[in-house]
């Protein structure tokens, strides 16, 4: 396919400004003509998202331990809870996307999700028990604005048709990784073995880091993500500006409200679903090309898949927390660790291990033109995902007479499902970016992440179902119905799997030149 400069809507794609009007450093032009695999700006990009890894996965990794020990919640209502809270985080990015696409512009957004999530991190440290909750509202804002923008830039440092994206966004999806993996060890190991104030103190810590770095260094990112609206008057982009932020601020009490009773969460994920599509459709019939319409039908089709996927893997932070904290042993190879460590660094282990490996892999089966494309990679995702429950399931022939079983069967269950999910994540982002008018871009990388919404808020009805509902049961009753719940979650994994590398040439076709 012919290569062409990606659209980033009227005055962003001006080659020499930035919002204060002043000679950017760099076009964009110079940036997309790289030499070599990566681009420089990637590497910047992934260390700033790093921290944000360090602060998300560091609070993911505690929350439903924190409110079943500190705060005395059940272990289905921490599950519900800590779907709402993981649903609201993703739903917001749909928001932020949106608002960043037309008024603030990515760099921008991203400083201010920034900023709310150090805050709310802080609050937290300071009172856990008495602030958690406004804590957690805060950094739901600032990852909202946060996230689906910095994803979004990375896919501009390449042009169009490029195949070396993908490679791109599996060393950015690897990279960024090193953050949610010592933010998943370290922020278990302050919580449960020094302070909870700690824990949350030390993801607010590096949110400051992130944020400096990324203040020190997005002027390598020259045009990408300026204001959209370079073409008004200072005045009137500022007052747009501050709409948005008073918006933000405004929703605050709404997701404090529906977090502490998770029956609001139901009526807000019954509400924004729908008119999140009805906009992407709206915005789809807006388009003016055929083929451009055939392309958001095709990534519309990946995002839903994507909200199975995540349904079922998502378990990690909800019932697979729980079930680590309570029904595992210690032993892990030739050394003791806790095993919630594992349940929250494994995955990250393996992705950085991983990811950089499968990415070149991609490179060198492309060469030889037998790559697999992106649909059969969903399907296979699915397929390695049901196989990583069903070996969660088999934990239960491990168990001692206690209920406790083997930390290193777990271990490997994390291993196929990590390989389960660089199938489908890191090549999903990329393929949203390439399917995508550039001028929707933020939309539907908020799309993408309002698709997780959907898969955590499910990820914690599923928690619920399978969390054993009798407060007094024992390791071995819990360890059986967690177990029963995972061997479910397998075959329904597999079922899909199947499903859609039968249908995949009907959606490669809607997906035309991209592979």
């Amino acid at each position: 396919m012919k290569s062409s400069e990606p659209e980033l809507g009227r005055s962003e794609l001006s080659n020499n400004s930035n919002p204060d009007g002043k000679s950017a450093a760099l076009t964009l032009e110079q940036i997309q003509n790289f030499e070599g695999k990566y681009p420089k700006q990637l590497w910047y990009l992934f260390t700033v998202e790093m921290w944000e890894r360090f602060c998300f996965y560091g609070m993911r990794g505690i929350l439903t331990i924190f409110m079943v020990d500190q705060l005395a919640l059940h272990a289905k209502e921490a599950n519900l809870k800590y779907g709402a809270i993981q649903a609201f985080v993703y739903a917001f990015t749909f928001l932020g996307g949106i608002f960043a696409d037309k008024i603030l512009g990515f760099k921008k957004s991203l400083t201010f999700g920034a900023i709310m999530m150090i805050v709310g991190n802080l609050l937290i440290a300071i009172a856990p028990h008495d602030l958690f909750y406004i804590g957690i509202t805060l950094s739901v804002v600032g990852t909202g604005f946060f996230k689906p923008n910095i994803s979004s830039m990375v896919g501009y440092l390449y042009k169009d048709g490029d195949v070396r994206k993908e490679a791109g966004f599996s060393m950015f999806y690897s990279g960024i990784n090193v953050g949610a993996f010592f933010g998943g060890a370290i922020c278990v190991w302050l919580g449960k073995g020094y302070s909870w104030s700690y824990a949350f103190l030390a993801a607010g810590a590096v949110m400051v880091l992130g944020l400096i770095t990324f203040t020190l260094t997005k002027k390598h990112l020259g045009p990408i993500g300026d204001s959209p609206l370079l073409d008004l008057a200072p005045g009137k982009r500022k007052l747009r500006e501050l709409y948005v932020y008073i918006i933000a601020l405004l929703t605050i009490p709404l997701i404090y409200i529906m977090i502490q009773d998770t029956q609001y969460t139901d009526l807000f994920m019954y509400i924004i679903g729908p008119a999140a599509l009805f906009y992407f459709f709206y915005q789809l019939f807006k388009t003016t090309t055929k083929e451009a319409r055939k392309k958001l039908i095709a990534a519309l089709i990946l995002i839903l898949l994507s909200i199975v996927f995540f349904a079922f893997f998502e378990q990690a932070g909800g019932s697979l927390a729980l079930f680590a904290n309570e029904n595992l042993r210690t032993s892990l190879a030739f050394f003791h660790i806790d095993p919630n460590i594992v349940n929250n660094g494994a995955n990250a282990l393996f992705v950085i291990l991983f990811s950089p490996l499968l990415g070149l892999l991609w490179v060198w089966l492309n060469k030889k033109k037998i790559e697999p494309n992106t649909v059969v990679k969903f399907g296979i995702s699915f397929l390695l995902l049901g196989g990583s429950f069903f070996i969660l399931y088999g934990t239960r022939l491990f168990a001692d007479e206690s209920g406790q079983t083997s930390l290193n069967i777990f271990a490997s269950a994390y291993f196929v499902m990590t390989l389960a999910e660089l199938c489908l994540s890191p090549i999903g982002l990329s393929m949203i970016t390439s399917l995508s008018p550039k001028h929707l871009s933020g939309m539907m990388m908020g799309l993408w992440f309002l698709a997780s919404a959907y898969g955590q808020y499910l990820a914690g009805i599923i928690g619920a179902g399978i969390s054993n509902p009798n407060e007094h049961a024992s390791l071995m009753e819990k360890l059986l119905s967690y177990t029963g719940g995972y061997q479910q979650l397998a075959i329904y994994a597999v079922i899909v799997g199947i499903i859609v590398l039968i249908v995949s040439p009907i959606i490669r076709k809607l997906m035309q030149e991209v592979k």
